[in-house]
């Protein structure tokens, strides 16, 4: 099937679908004040001015890469009047890079909302996707190059001010943010929604690898982008088993962890916000790299999955995530004192929905409890037990709004295939704040094995709802010979209701992720030692 591009009339269709979208919302000419014209872009189509006029200066634009790439872009400027220019009439700028498979009319609502609050916005399609030229370079160094072309473009073809430069973007967007904070230092402040952190422990935390995920990446990638030879190559590498080695440096390339003291260094100011349940990019890698942070920051999590949380404000809707963005922004780039949350840290609790503040992460936990559960189990390899963490961008969501984790029957639990220990009921309850490890001992009958640890909540039924997940894969031991094993499950913030019991379950086959146990193999766990973060 031939591939999808952008070609005038396409590009027409789709300005005049998001300008349909924007008026149905009330984001239209009438939420502003007349703006002052912009003359479209030579390559735009006569739509164009069309748009301008009713989105208030919003036109079209080609930015040519420094490799004579051409990125599909979006231009919004401020209505004329505006407060927040400088007294040259140059206003803040707000870079937006495009999220995974999108374009740049991704961002329609949000560029109206930033322009008509004093900022010339540029969004744009990140190359190999849709009509942008070039191949998928996965924030490689060519992304990462062309995000200081469109900070250049900007700067020379509007009211830009070089002093005010900051960048906003979710999923893909989001770790170019943050990849820009590195690589450019004008770039004075970044809001990362539903980015990454680090690359290789997306895709190979726990050095297990995350088969859903990359294959509704890969799946996603292949409707609207084109993959260059080196994508498809850490692809087949990680589907395959093999070249491992390879695939980490290539995702440790793409990693703002790997650049944190160019960042530190640079000093933009950085927001992250991120789901619990996050599919591709959990939140233990958005903890480490607040952590080591050095520069004014924020963190923000909150239940969801991918991108779940900010979807609404994409369709022009008042949206927590956007909202807290933007305030962080105004205060950073425009000096609005108060505009934004303070630095440190906000959470949204699991499933009560309360919301916590503290000064940093590590003040999230007051204490750490010691849960020992004892008795040993043999279980057979790579065989399902029922306990799951859940489907790529669906358990999440569903947290989200329904307040229902991945559920199940823990007394129908397969115990050929996991491990089933419970506590004692909390007859006050729990308040877990944080990562969850899991201390146990493994005895495999092959060199090479996976262990999933899930923790659960379990009610007086035996409904146990999920808590936090984790895998752990090992490689290289001696068959039959026992050896210590540590999971370090996921952070969440979750409280337990009173009289509900914790449930530990290990097993060694989980559909997220690519197992290393043979079918035809057993895994005999130990007593399981429990260290839970609390308040």
């Amino acid at each position: 099937m031939a591939r999808p591009h952008r070609t005038g009339g396409h590009r027409a269709a789709s300005t005049a679908l998001a300008l349909a979208l924007a008026l149905a919302l009330g984001l239209g000419a009438g939420a502003v004040a007349q703006p002052a014209m912009v003359q479209p872009a030579p390559a735009a189509p006569a739509f164009g001015s069309a748009a301008a006029s009713a989105l208030g200066g919003f036109r079209l634009a080609d930015i040519t890469a420094r490799d004579g790439v051409v990125l599909k872009a979006d231009v919004f400027t401020p209505p004329a009047g505006t407060p927040g220019a400088d007294a040259r009439g140059r206003y803040p700028v707000v870079v937006q890079p495009a999220s995974w498979g999108q374009n740049d009319l991704e961002y329609v609502a949000q560029g109206h909302r930033f322009a008509a609050a004093g900022y010339v916005v540029v969004t744009y399609t990140v190359r190999g996707f849709w009509g942008s030229g070039g191949e998928v370079d996965v924030a490689g160094p060519k992304d990462v190059a062309d995000i200081s072309t469109v900070i250049d473009w900007a700067l020379a073809q509007t009211p830009a001010d070089p002093d005010r430069v900051g960048m906003i973007g979710l999923s893909l967007g989001g770790g170019l943010t943050l990849l820009g904070a590195a690589f450019d230092p004008r770039i004075k402040a970044v809001a990362s929604l539903s980015g990454w952190a680090d690359l290789t422990d997306a895709l190979y935390s726990g050095q297990t690898r995350h088969t859903a995920a990359a294959t509704r990446l890969a799946r996603i990638e292949g409707l609207t982008g084109r993959k260059s030879p080196e994508f498809a190559a850490a692809l087949d590498d990680l589907f395959g088993d093999h070249d491992l080695p390879d695939v980490i440096a290539w995702a440790k390339l793409r990693s703002p962890a790997a650049y944190l003291d160019r960042i530190n260094a640079n000093g933009a100011a950085v927001y992250l916000a991120n789901g619990w349940s996050d599919s591709f990019f959990n939140p233990g890698q958005m903890t480490d790299f607040y952590r080591r942070l050095t520069v004014p920051k924020r963190l923000e999590l909150r239940p969801g999955d991918h991108a779940s949380q900010e979807f609404t404000g994409l369709l022009g809707f008042s949206n927590a995530t956007w909202d807290d963005a933007r305030g962080w922004l105004d205060q950073h780039l425009k000096g609005v004192a108060g505009a934004g949350l303070p630095p440190g840290v906000g959470l949204e609790v699991r499933p009560t929905g309360t919301h916590e503040a503290y000064p940093d992460w590590e003040s999230v936990a007051s204490r750490t409890e010691r849960l020992d559960l004892a008795g040993t189990a043999t279980v057979r390899g790579d065989r399902s037990s029922g306990a799951s963490g859940g489907t790529v961008l669906l358990s999440g969501l569903v947290d989200q709004w329904l307040h229902q984790p991945p559920t199940v029957l823990v007394p129908l639990l397969d115990r050929e295939a996991a491990a089933v220990r419970q506590s004692e009921p909390y007859e006050r309850g729990l308040s877990v704040r944080g990562a969850v490890r899991v201390h146990t001992t493994v005895t495999g009958s092959a060199p090479q094995g996976t262990a999933v640890a899930y923790l659960y909540d379990v009610d007086a039924l035996g409904v146990g709802r999920l808590i936090a997940h984790a895998p752990q894969s090992w490689s290289g031991r001696t068959a039959g010979q026992s050896f210590p094993l540590d999971v370090t499950l996921f952070p969440t913030a979750y409280d337990l209701p009173a009289g509900h019991r914790l449930a530990l379950v290990l097993g060694t086959r989980d559909g997220l992720y690519g197992g290393e146990t043979p079918s035809d193999g057993t895994v005999a766990f130990g007593p399981a030692e429990v260290s839970l973060p609390v308040r």
